[in-house]
Order: C-alpha cells, then sequence, then structure tokens
C-alpha cells in the first residue's frame, strides 16, 4: 500500500497506510517525549499497532532532529561565530559538543581582553569541531553511496580473505619445513597440550582492559568515528527483535535508515570450532582468547622456536581489521535482521559480533536484547555509548524482574565442591610455573570456596551427594554480615573478581578439566588423578559416562557445560554490591549439593540509574504496562528522576467497544461465594463451583476457550477433582481438553493439536465445538503466545494469581519498599502494593493472550470476588478497565456471555 504522510501539530510522520487517531496520538506524544528529553511510560494493547507508531514516531523525531543539527551547522560554519555568551538558547546538539570545562569558569574580574580572546578560541575550536564532523559525515555517505551502487565493492572482502589464506598456507608451510629442521622438542616438565593452560604473569597494576579482547591500536581507531544521534532499539527475545527488523525494512524508513541489529556471540559466531563449545560463557571466552592471540603473535614469531600450539589456539581466521570495516559499510547499506547479517558475515568471511560493532557509531537506529543494554558489563563491552542518545525499551512489562535476575546470582554446593577440586588439582600440577601473584590469587580463591561450603554447613573435601547437613531451611543475610560470618572481610573481593577477569582462570581451569577430568589421561597421569576423575564423575555423570579418545571428544561432547569458576564469578561479582542494595540467601537443603548461597539484588534502581542519567530520553513501552505504579516508584524515583520528568501515555484498543466483554463473576450457579484463596481454593465445592461455571461456558463460547490457574500445581488438582466427579467427562462432550505441558519443548505441540482440532470443529461441525485449554499464570503460555481469532474466545482467570507470601524473598523484597519509599496516606504500604502488583501484572499478561486485532473479539472472565474491589479494578489495562462488568451473581453473568456470542459469527 502507498505510503502516506500524517501531520500532527505540524509534524510529519511517514506512515505506510492511513494510520488508527491511537497511533497517530501514539507518534505525536512519543515526538514530545523525545523532544523534551523525558522519561516515556507508553501503554498501547496487542494489535495497535504499537512496532509501527514506535518505528514512525522515534525516527520522524530523529529525521528533524539530524535536519535541524545540519541545518545549525551550516549556519556556523558560514558566520563563523558560536552565540556562547547564550547558551541557554542553544540547541542541544551545540550544548552537548560545547561542554563547560573548569578552565571555561572564569574568575571573576578577569580583563575583558583576556575573556574575549579565551571565548573566540572556544568558538574557532568549535566550529573546527564541525567541520571534521562535517568531512566524516560526508566521507561515510559518499562511501556507503558507492557500496549501494558498485556491487563489486561487495565482493572485496572476499576477495581480501583468499588472499590472505593463501598467504597464511604458504607460511604455514614455512613454519612446518623450519621447525623439522631444528629438531625442537617441547618444555621438559610439560605435557604437550599443556603450556596453553598455563597461566600467564599476572601484572595487578596493568590497566589495559584486556578482557575485552580487542587490540587498543584497533580499538582507538574504530572509536575515532563520533557516535552520531542514535535510537537504541530494545525488546526480551530473538524473535520480538527480528520482527520489529522486518516492521522497518516495511516502513516507509526501511530504505533510507542506517539500522544494525546487536546479538550474542552465541548468536552471531561464525567460527564453527568456536561455536561449537555450546555454553555462551565459553564462547565468550574462547573468542576473547583468540584475540589476544593475533595480537600476541608477531611477538611470539620473533622467540625461539617453541611447540606449535594446538589449531584452536591460532587467532580466529574471521577477525581481520579490514574485512571487518567492510563488512561494517554493508551492514549499514541496509536494514538487516541478526539471521542476514550472519549470512552476510559467511559470504564475506568477516565476523558479524565484531562488524556489527564497528557498525554502531554511524547507526541511526541499534537493534539488542535488553539484557545488553541493561548490563553495564556488557554494554560497555559491546562498544554501546548512552550520553546524548535515545533508549526505547519494548516488551516492558518485566523490566524490573529483568534487571534483578541479571545482577542476580545462584551457586550450588556442589558448583562449589566442583570448582575447588578442579582448583587444587590444577595448582598441583603447575604450581611450580605460576608467578607469585598467581598462587596468591589462587589460594584466595581456594579459601573463599571453602568458607562458602563451610557457611552452607558442608565440608569442602567431602564429596557433596552424600553430605547431608544437620541445619536446614533458609537464612537471608545483608552482604556485610554474610562476609563477616564466612570469614572473608579481610580479602578484597575487587581484586579477586579483577583478577578472577584478567587472568582468565576460569577458561584455563576449564581447558585443564576437558584434558584431565573428562577424558582418559595418559598412562602416567592415570595414578596422580584417578581420585580426581572419580570425583568429577559423581558430580557430571553425564558427561564422564564413556571416556572418549582425544580424536573424538568434539563430536562426542557438545555442547559442553562452563566451568563452574565462571558461574562462580558472577557470584563473587554480587557480593561487591553495596550492602544495603542486596541480600545473601542461604539455602540448606537436604544435602551440600541441594543447597545453595543466592544474591538478590533488591534494588534494581541502581543500576538502571546510570542509563536514564547518560540518554538523552527512555522510553518504557509495552502492550500491558498496567500497573505503572512499579515503574515509577520503584525504577525511576530510586533512580532519582524526578516526577516531572516521567510522562504517562495509554491508549486504547483499536477493537470496536461490543467486540469485548470482560466480566467480573462473583459467585457461580450454585450460589457458593468465588474467593480462591489459599485456604479455600482446594475445597472440594469450589473445584466443583469451577467446573459447573467453565461447562456453562463451554455451552455458548465457540472456537477456543483458554482457562488460567494460579499453579501448576492447583491445575493438576482441579484436573484431578473434575476427573473423578465426572465433570471432565461432561466437559469433553462440548471441548476437547487439552493441557499446558511442564517441558517447553512440548508446547508447540500441544498447541498445534489444539489449533487443529478448533479448525476440524468449526468445519465439521458435530457436539464438540472447539476446545478447552487448562493454562497456568506465568507459565509458557501466559506470555509470547497469540490466541487470536477463535483460538482464544473466551479467557477465563480462575482466581488471583498472588505469590507466595511466606518466600523469604518476596518478604525481604516488601520489608525493603516499605523501609525505602514512602508511605502515601490513603494507599496500601508499599511492601502490600507490590505483592498486588505483581498479582495484576500476571493477570493483565494472560488475559492479554487474546484480542490480537481490529476485527478479533472475545469475552474475558474473572472468577473471584476480589476483582471487583477498586484498588484491583483500577490494576487492570484502561481498555479492558473502562468496559468490565461485575456480576454478583452468575445468572446475569450468563445471560449477558450467551448475549455476546450469539450476536457473533461462530468459528471461521
Amino acid at each position: 500500500m502507498a505510503n502516506k504522510t500524517q501531520e500532527d501539530g505540524g509534524i510529519h510522520f511517514p506512515f505506510p497506510f492511513t494510520p488508527y487517531s491511537i497511533q497517530k496520538d501514539f507518534m505525536a506524544e512519543l515526538y514530545r517525549v523525545l523532544d523534551a528529553g523525558k522519561i516515556g511510560i507508553f501503554e498501547s494493547p496487542t494489535g495497535t499497532g504499537k512496532s509501527l507508531s514506535l518505528i514512525c514516531g522515534a525516527l520522524s523525531w530523529l529525521r528533524d532532529f539530524e535536519q535541524k543539527k545540519h541545518q545549525e551547522e551550516a549556519r556556523l560554519l558560514e558566520t563563523g561565530t558560536v552565540p556562547l555568551s547564550d547558551r541557554k538558547d542553544q540547541p542541544p546538539f551545540l550544548s552537548s559538543s560545547f561542554k563547560e570545562t573548569p578552565d571555561t569558569l572564569r574568575p571573576a574580574g578577569e580583563p575583558d581582553w583576556v575573556t574575549q580572546f579565551v571565548q573566540k578560541k572556544e568558538e574557532r575550536d568549535l566550529v573546527d569541531r564541525l567541520k571534521e564532523e562535517q568531512v566524516r559525515r560526508k566521507k561515510r555517505e559518499e562511501r556507503l553511496q558507492q557500496i549501494r551502487h558498485n556491487a563489486q565493492l561487495k565482493y572485496a572482502a572476499k576477495r581480501m580473505r583468499r588472499e590472505e589464506e593463501e598467504m597464511e598456507r604458504l607460511l604455514h608451510l614455512s613454519r612446518e619445513m623450519l621447525a623439522e629442521g631444528t629438531g625442537t622438542e617441547p618444555l621438559e616438565q610439560l605435557e604437550c597440550g599443556d603450556e596453553e593452560l598455563v597461566l600467564a604473569e599476572y601484572e595487578s597494576d596493568e590497566e589495559k582492559g584486556a578482557a575485552r579482547g580487542v587490540d587498543e591500536e584497533e580499538e582507538e581507531e574504530d572509536l575515532e568515528e563520533e557516535h552520531i544521534t542514535k535510537i537504541y532499539y530494545c525488546s526480551r527475545t530473538h524473535s520480538q527483535l527480528a520482527q520489529f527488523v522486518h516492521e522497518v525494512q516495511r516502513s516507509p524508513f526501511g530504505k533510507d535508515t542506517r539500522l544494525v541489529s546487536l546479538g550474542s556471540r552465541q548468536n552471531l559466531c561464525i567460527n564453527e570450532d568456536v561455536k561449537n563449545l555450546g555454553s555462551a560463557q565459553l564462547i565468550n571466552d574462547r573468542c576473547m582468547e583468540m584475540q589476544r592471540s593475533k595480537h600476541e603473535k608477531s611477538r611470539a614469531e620473533d622467540e625461539k622456536p617453541k611447540r606449535r600450539r594446538q589449531e584452536h589456539q591460532a587467532a580466529c581466521p574471521f577477525y581481520s581489521y579490514e574485512q571487518l570495516q567492510l563488512l561494517r559499510d554493508e551492514v549499514l547499506v541496509g536494514v538487516k535482521d541478526i539471521e542476514q547479517l550472519v549470512s552476510l558475515g559467511k559470504e564475506a568471511r568477516a565476523c558479524p559480533y565484531y562488524g556489527s560493532r564497528f557498525a554502531i557509531p554511524a547507526a541511526q537506529l541499534v537493534v539488542l536484547p535488553y539484557q545488553m543494554l541493561l548490563h553495564g558489563a556488557t554494554r560497555q563491552a559491546a562498544g554501546i555509548r548512552l550520553q546524548g542518545q535515545v533508549v526505547v525499551i519494548d516488551e516492558a512489562h518485566n523490566l524490573i524482574d529483568t534487571i534483578t535476575g541479571i545482577y542476580s546470582a545462584e551457586v550450588s554446593g556442589s558448583q562449589f565442591c566442583q570448582a575447588h577440586s578442579q582448583l587444587l588439582q590444577y595448582m598441583e600440577r603447575y604450581g611450580k610455573r605460576l608467578k607469585a601473584k598467581n598462587l596468591m590469587y589462587i589460594k584466595q580463591l581456594l579459601y573463599l570456596l571453602e568458607q562458602f561450603v563451610t557457611v552452607l554447613g558442608g565440608n569442602i573435601k567431602q564429596n557433596p551427594n552424600t553430605q547431608s547437613l544437620s541445619q536446614t531451611g533458609t537464612e537471608l543475610k545483608t552482604i556485610n554480615d554474610f562476609l563477616f560470618q564466612s570469614q572473608i572481610d579481610n580479602i578484597n573481593l575487587f581484586k579477586v573478581r579483577r583478577y578472577c577477569e584478567k587472568s582468565m582462570v576460569s577458561r584455563k581451569l576449564f581447558g585443564f578439566t576437558e584434558r584431565y577430568g573428562t577424558v582418559l589421561a595418559s598412562s602416567r597421569e592415570q595414578s596422580r588423578l584417578a581420585g580426581f576423575q572419580h570425583f568429577l564423575q559423581s558430580l557430571q555423570p553425564a558427561l564422564t559416562e564413556t571416556p572418549v579418545p582425544h580424536g573424538d571428544e568434539g563430536e562426542a561432547r557438545v555442547p559442553r557445560s562452563a566451568s563452574p569458576l565462571m558461574h562462580i564469578e558472577g557470584f563473587l561479582a554480587a557480593l561487591t554490591t553495596a550492602n544495603q542494595d542486596g541480600r545473601v540467601i542461604l539455602n540448606r537443603q537436604g544435602s551440600l549439593s541441594q543447597s545453595s548461597l543466592k544474591f538478590l539484588l533488591l534494588n534494581p534502581a541502581v543500576h538502571f540509574a546510570q542509563v536514564v542519567k547518560e540518554c538523552r530520553a527512555v522510553v518504557i513501552a509495552g502492550g500491558t504496562m498496567q500497573p505503572v505504579s512499579d515503574f515509577r516508584e520503584q525504577l525511576l524515583a530510586c533512580a532519582g528522576v524526578e516526577a516531572e520528568r516521567v510522562v504517562e501515555f495509554s491508549c486504547g484498543h483499536v477493537i470496536p467497544p461490543d467486540n469485548i466483554l470482560p466480566l467480573v463473576i462473583c459467585s457461580g450457579p450454585s450460589s457458593q461465594q468465588l474467593e480462591f484463596t489459599y485456604q479455600k481454593r482446594e475445597l472440594p465445592q469450589m473445584m466443583d463451583e469451577t467446573g459447573r461455571i467453565l461447562y456453562n461456558l463451554c455451552n455458548v463460547v465457540p472456537g477456543g476457550v483458554v482457562c488460567f490457574f494460579p499453579s501448576y500445581e492447583y491445575q493438576r488438582q482441579v484436573h484431578a477433582h473434575w476427573d473423578k466427579s465426572g465433570l471432565l467427562a461432561r466437559l469433553a462432550v462440548r471441548k476437547k481438553i487439552f493441557q499446558e505441558p511442564k517441558r517447553a519443548n512440548q508446547v508447540e505441540q500441544v498447541l498445534l493439536e489444539y489449533s487443529r482440532c478448533i479448525k476440524c470443529c468449526g468445519h465439521v461441525g458435530g457436539t464438540v465445538t472447539g476446545a478447552l485449554l487448562l493454562s497456568v499464570v506465568g507459565g509458557k503460555m501466559s506470555e509470547g503466545i497469540n490466541f487470536s481469532d477463535d483460538l482464544g474466545r473466551c479467557v477465563v482467570m480462575v482466581g488471583m494469581p498472588y505469590p507466595n507470601i511466606k518466600s523469604p524473598e518476596l518478604q525481604e523484597k516488601m520489608a525493603y519498599l516499605d523501609q525505602t519509599l514512602p508511605r502515601i496516606p490513603g494507599q496500601a504500604p508499599p511492601g502490600k502494593a507490590l505483592v498486588e502488583n505483581l498479582c495484576m501484572k500476571a493477570v493483565n499478561q494472560s488475559i492479554g493472550r487474546a484480542i490480537r486485532h481490529q476485527k478479533d473479539f472475545a469475552s474475558i472472565v474473572l472468577l473471584d470476588q476480589r476483582y471487583a474491589r477498586p484498588p484491583i479494578l483500577g490494576k487492570l489495562p484502561a481498555w479492558i478497565r473502562d468496559r468490565v462488568e461485575v456480576k454478583a451473581t452468575f445468572g446475569p453473568a450468563f445471560a449477558a456471555m450467551r448475549k455476546f456470542h450469539r450476536e457473533r459469527p461462530g468459528p471461521s
């Protein structure tokens, strides 16, 4: 369809078709938020074209922003002067170019000629910077234009790679011939292949940022290009990001936008040897190690000839700076998703991970998973700069939980024991080869691991599977109390953490374990390492049941699990968090292997604060954002955001008002009051009443009915009760019954059969009119699944899915909020409000599975009289809340349901 240009208050919004009025309102409000540099919370129900509104609204603002910037630059370059005296009126893009420094703040009483001289110099410097930026921009635009119109340039990387491969082959042959002539023997103390496992000398004061894995010189070249103003778009899953990129491709901005899709090495790596490692941590470490090998290669060649390292130790063949620059340009020429980026990298034989990184500075729109943006270290490693930029976080309904999860860490007793055993064996084997600082830090790590097991009540020297703990239960500690109780308060965890990052000790340990722990050792080593192998086999039988020779290990053990020390490093990093922001949970179960230490982040705002502080504007968007008080209070207010900077926008649905029937039913057919509390919901009369209600609904609702229960256990209990009472057989006369599986790999098959059944019934006719799907709130089908049209003509919520109030973690979070957040008169305490909000967020996500487009229709039934309370009703999405009918008895509710579905067509 031809593109339409909509105008709202003088702003032109290109759109692929005539937008709905709510889309116009969405784009106009989004534009105002970005222009004013505010924080926006946007709610737009599924089916209202939220992604397209975000794209066209945000890119329209960026288009106008760039145009104003270029016009102002042209004016300044023409006049050669900058109005520094009136900086309040300066455009924001100039304010960012000119930053006031201590030199700028001159003392009072300074002679006028000095002030004028300094001011003139500042003006000249700024104009010079603008000229340089303009030259760089023109060069970039010319280069990209050439690539668009010159097909030969697209194959330059491939051609260059072939030349390099031929050169490498010749050099390789030459080295082999030299090695044969010299007869060099390996070092006497080491077995063949052990050299790469020995830790290099560690210099704790060295500040090279080696863990980033990119050569300093190349990093400086990469960062020479200034990061232009851009939009970072984040979403939760890979499929959501791909869908967004396809929307951009189809939008009026698809041909002219420089878009970069970012992903993890696990998604973007094209080196099969590295990708086959399976674990994300192993892939990251191997990749960075290969970059170091490349940069150290020239130094190593000048030294005396040594034993050739194993093949996987060589530099990555897909990392060439020239190839990456060419791939970067190709990425910027057209909009590409992750799959297209990987295909392009394979064709050019250049790494898509680093190629996309190099494209960030010149990109206008960067698409990435929000874990990558929200985690500070990952953000820095990816080369993401937020200063003055715009961030859009989509599907943000669980943003708080996501940040909490990213910065929390849990380690089991068996992982502590396994890491300790591996590290001890490593130190015994290579101790004489290690420098003093390496030995010191390894001994500190061993001590930490031993104390962590001791604080759980175990013994590091015994098998964790057979150790029974005398004390069981859950205990919560502040970070400081935990450090004192563990007797590790005298160790500088910041230094230990930095040592782990820089030395990559966990990577070396994994290589050592691979070599001696899960494969047959040489006859000389078998006696020394027999105990070590037996211990590892007791912890990881799946990996070590069938030892394989060296040559077959790649095929036999892929994917492989990472070293437990890699996992423990995350726990050590968490312990360096501010004391008041987190808690350590000591979870003691029957045996040491089942017990664990967990770090729980209580204040996610401490990590989100950096994002809102650096960014020009932040947009938090989703289909269901209610209740928004969590975002305002727990995330934004705690991050230091002023209330006046926060803007809320919520739009209605595009469906006609008559296409939805939300009902709150307070009692069932036999007048049983519906209140599914923990004390009442397992009563036989309550389960019977629920069955009667469903049976009546299934008699009048065509197509599919999706019924959500608070938990898997309650769903199982109700199903068993209905089976025993004969209700299931009566239900099956009208609807074929499906249950949500616990295993994720079975979900797709159940949904396929559910869909087939509904389609068959719609065409064949008969007594069975569709299907009934028994699902669980917070399960596989309560988020991300599309029950549009006949798949979801009715959604039923059985009770209110309150979280377990007895959970120590939830109680600690409630106590923390009660102490931290102010009590608002007339409202529930912050801790109680948290519980209600968690419940209603889960409800809103579940009922949002139906009504997926403009012509869709469905009924929503909330079975619990507590839904009728105004504070609870107020937490429903506005487009549902405004149409809710509360029915005190079942008769009127059933009549309304029958009327609603009779007036609409049946399954099609």
